[in-house]
């Protein structure tokens, strides 16, 4: 019966410091100093998106180009094979 008691206790006690711990962390993360580095974090996640979008228009842009290169060279060989077919 003690055991029991005391492992009940020991389970309180380890609630109770949850509980503090994490009364402690809430005030940490909402002080004005926090706030301030989630404010940078926020920003250099937003300067790195702009930069990521930059970067993925750059490449589709290049990605037209090339296909549109591609579909140039198809047609100008299907022209060829087709003059070649003609001459034959």
């Amino acid at each position: 019966m003690f055991l029991l008691n005391c492992l009940n206790c020991k389970r309180w006690g380890l609630f109770a410091a949850g509980v503090a711990f994490g009364t402690a962390g809430i005030k940490l993360l909402s002080s004005k100093d926090a706030k301030k580095a989630y404010a940078q974090g926020a920003a250099a996640v937003l300067r790195m998106k702009e930069s990521v979008m930059d970067t993925v228009s750059c490449v589709q842009e290049n990605a037209s180009d090339i296909l549109a290169e591609a579909k140039d060279i198809n047609e100008e060989r299907a022209a060829k094979e087709a003059e070649a077919n003609i001459e034959e």
